[in-house]
Order: structure tokens, then sequence, then C-alpha cells
């Protein structure tokens, strides 16, 4: 989990984080706003209202990407170069998805003051995804919060809603929720829970068909452990305390355990079919909205 370095003074900073998720509902009308803006320039860079889909109708060919299908490969288009590439077509039907987003107190961990929370990254981003989607037809809820998929405003006042419930809540695994067969799944978390933990949440969805993107979303202390010399870390979720007498000597070792946690989450996901990403709150917001639009284009049937 997230852990706070314990120093001097750092206590009113360590309540001020835990109270973020809380404060939610207050913070929600600004993310509004700043989720529009990041919706408005992600959407200024796609041609018009097409998105890649199910139809019939030819949009476009793209580069080959690992874990394409191989059968959507257009054989004729690569003879052409060097380059191997993917026929994609246009999406022609509205689709439902389902966004989730972790708002637990890990959460609220942020290294510096001019670093987003991990809350406040992932609630601008499903904010940000659920415009540009109902924008092109499609319906979103927020999982779990009982609702069914809508559009337009009242869908994104539904979501809205579930946002709040869910800070509320605090969970720090995708809930438990029905779903119907083959539903889409947008998931956003920091994901360092147990991984048997995640992998049985995932595998409800997986026997109902559901078809998952996830995003692993870190704050960049916690992929970097930039601290030196003694340092006392606190746990966020009560997981207890680590003094570590000289945190320059088990960096290299921290950063190789998040990795094969990273990588074997992301094997897990792509075993069953899903798409996975990962994104830093130093990072621009727009290049992990596009990231997340990437991943809900369907991939070629095979």
């Amino acid at each position: 989990m997230a852990a706070e370095p314990a120093r001097s003074g750092s206590k009113v900073a360590t309540d001020a984080l835990r109270q973020s998720a809380e404060t939610l509902s207050q913070r929600l009308p600004a993310l509004l706003v700043e989720a529009e803006r990041v919706a408005a320039t992600v959407a200024a860079g796609v041609h018009g209202r097409r998105r890649t889909g199910m139809g019939e109708t030819f949009w476009q060919f793209r580069q080959y990407q690992p874990g394409d299908a191989t059968v959507g490969i257009d054989w004729r288009q690569s003879a052409k170069s060097r380059q191997l590439f993917v026929r994609e077509q246009e999406w022609e039907a509205a689709e439902s998805v389902w966004l989730w987003c972790d708002l637990s107190r890990s959460m609220s961990f942020r290294s510096a003051a001019g670093v987003p929370a991990k809350w406040e990254r992932a609630v601008l981003l499903i904010l940000a995804l659920a415009g540009l989607l109902v924008r092109g037809g499609e319906r979103v809820a927020f999982l779990g919060a009982g609702n069914r998929p809508a559009g337009g405003r009242y869908g994104m006042d539904q979501l809205v809603r579930g946002l709040e419930r869910a800070g509320k809540a605090r969970d720090p695994v995708p809930p438990v929720a029905a779903l119907p067969r083959f539903a889409r799944l947008v998931l956003i978390s920091d994901f360092l829970q147990p991984l048997d933990r995640l992998q049985e949440r995932f595998d409800r969805y997986v026997a109902l068909g559901a078809r998952g993107c996830v995003m692993q979303l870190l704050d960049p202390a916690e992929e970097m452990l930039p601290y030196e010399g003694r340092v006392l870390f606190e746990g966020m979720e009560q997981e207890g305390a680590a003094l570590i007498d000289n945190v320059g000597s088990v960096r290299a070792r921290y950063v190789q355990l998040l990795q094969a946690h990273r990588e074997t989450l992301a094997a897990s996901c792509g075993r069953q079919g899903w798409r996975f990403t990962s994104h830093r709150t130093d990072r621009s917001a727009e290049a992990a909205l596009l990231s997340l639009v990437a991943m809900l284009a369907p991939r070629a049937l095979g």
C-alpha cells in the first residue's frame, strides 16, 4: 500500500491527505471543469466522431501493436511497407461502459505539493473518459452504484453520484456487481493490493465474459522511492509502520519488486484478454486519457 514517510512536521500534511477522499463532493465541481477541458483537448485530436469498433465500415489502417490479434493484420497493406498494419472498422453501435476508480485511503497519497493526489487524477480521468463516451453516444455507469448505464447529462449525473458514494465506501478493490455478459469495464487504481485478492475479483468479471481495461496509477515517489537516510514509513490503510535506516540501500530492491508486481498484474490481464496500462500522477492527464481511449477500442475479432 502507499505509505507516507514520517518526518518532523508531517502529521498535519498526512491528516490532510487522509481527508482528501472525504472532500470529494467539494472537489467535484472543479474536477468536472478540468475533466471537460482534458476531454475537449483529446477530442480535438480525433478526426470527427469516428471510433474503432465492431461495424462493417472501414475506418483506417494503424500500425500493429503487441497484443493485437494476428487475424486483424491486413497483409496486403502491410506488404507495401516494412511495418505490419491492422485494419480497423468504424464503431457503429452504442455500447455500455462501467467505470470504476479506487477512492481508498492509499489513493490520498501525494509526494509533493505540485503533484495531484492519486484519487484526484483517477476521478479526473473517469470524468473525462465518461464525457468523451457520452459525446460519442455511448452509455456509462459507475461500477457498483446499482444504476443502469445511461447517456447524455443523465448518465454523467448518475456517474457523479456513484463517485460520491464510492468516496464514502473507500473499497480498494473493484466491487462485486451484477453485470450483463460481455460488459465493458474500465478500472483505475494503484493496484498495490495482494495480487491474489485482485485476481479473485477479476476472475468474477471474466466469468461473466467482461472485457476489462486496467490502469495502474502511481505517484512518482511510489515508483522511484526518492527518499534518503533514515525514514519511518507509515501505512495509510492500517498496515503498520516500517523504520528503514538507509532508504538508499533498499531502493533498487524496492523498484525491482514494484516492477515485478506490475508485470504480474499486466500478464494476468493479458491472459484473460484484458488491456493494461500504467500512469504516473506527475505526467499529462491528456496522455493518460488517450491511453484509456485507445484501450477501449476493440481489437479485431479472432
